[in-house]
């Protein structure tokens, strides 16, 4: 289940839909969307797609960081008739597809330095060949791009283009994160609730006054996905027709009441005590990879954005770890 409107009446939600409006009628070719794991960046390339005259056209969603680097040309600019082995016809690529329209291109810090360069050349350009073509193929494509980092930070380091950088930043949209919005904490629980009920054939009605208070209190790392996530683990688990603090996990509940386990503070040696380094080592990362999995609600493309990593890398991490 996913989040279909943009809920919030808090004021930085209200200058977002306004800034969301502007941009999408807009002729900006490109648009960047910065914003914390599960703060909606998705919902957001939907409506600048929406609310443009590009609605009648495609959107296409991609993300990068499910693409392995050697099939990026196929999978964006396609390939022509015999070109690869067992090509028995030409492939259009999700460039193709967009056009007209909006190509999303979600976790585009994932792109390699070579993907990363013929990006900024299509964008530059506006065509494409395809791969075995002889001639380009021009399109019109609005480029809606979102990272959960700010990118200016890996280009510092090296892994991100300054040129496809400043190329993006032209026109960008910072999402503000759920701990940063008020009570839309609380209309965004009413709205996930009822569609919850439909989905689940329930009549739960609302939650006791308690849980509205650890609602506002709570840091929400996950953002709007940990909140929808929560409250489908409580349709699923619990009973009654009224959600009540017992029903909240302990975890958030150690945060709410200021008795937060150690990775705020960091692990004390102790419970180290006796350990080898890379034993040592292996057990914060099992720490770490569980409770980036647990923030997620068990997603692991959204687990590993949240540790910086691709996805691949780790589910390799787990494998090696024995996460489960």
């Amino acid at each position: 289940m996913q989040q279909r409107e943009f809920v919030g009446a808090s004021d930085v939600i209200r200058d977002l839909r306004k800034l969301i409006a502007r941009v999408a009628r807009s002729k900006a070719s490109a648009v960047l969307l910065y914003g914390e794991t599960g703060t909606g960046k998705g919902l957001v390339a939907q409506e600048l797609h929406r609310q443009s005259d590009r609605a009648r056209k495609p959107f296409v969603d991609v993300n990068c960081a499910t693409i392995p680097s050697e099939l990026f040309d196929q999978e964006l600019f396609g390939h022509d008739k015999g070109t690869l082995a067992g090509a028995l016809m030409r492939k259009n690529g999700l460039i193709n597809a967009a056009n007209g329209g909006t190509l999303f291109l979600d976790e585009i810090r994932q792109l390699d330095h070579l993907a990363q360069s013929k990006l900024l050349g299509l964008l530059d350009r506006k065509s494409f060949r395809r791969t075995g073509a002889v001639n380009d193929v021009e399109v019109d494509v609005r480029y809606v791009c979102a990272t959960n980092q700010i990118l200016f930070d890996q280009v510092k380091k090296g892994l991100f283009r300054d040129d496809l950088y400043y190329r993006l930043q032209v026109v960008s949209i910072n999402l503000p994160p759920l701990r940063e919005r008020g009570d839309d904490c609380l209309i965004l629980a009413e709205y996930f609730v009822r569609r919850l009920n439909q989905r689940y054939g329930r009549t739960i009605r609302g939650w006791d006054t308690k849980v509205a208070d650890v609602f506002r209190a709570y840091h929400w790392p996950g953002n709007v996905r940990e909140l929808e996530n929560l409250l489908e683990r409580i349709f699923v688990l619990e009973s009654q027709d009224v959600i009540k603090v017992e029903h909240i996990p302990p975890r958030i509940m150690r945060e709410v009441s200021g008795d937060r386990p150690s990775e705020r503070q960091g692990p004390e040696m102790s419970d180290w005590e006796g350990k080898s380094f890379q034993d040592a080592t292996d057990a914060f990362q099992i720490r770490l990879i569980r409770q980036a999995l647990d923030a997620a609600g068990g997603r692991k493309g959204d687990a590993a954005a949240t540790l910086g990593l691709s996805r691949h890398a780790l589910r390799h991490q787990m494998n090696r770890l024995g996460v489960r």
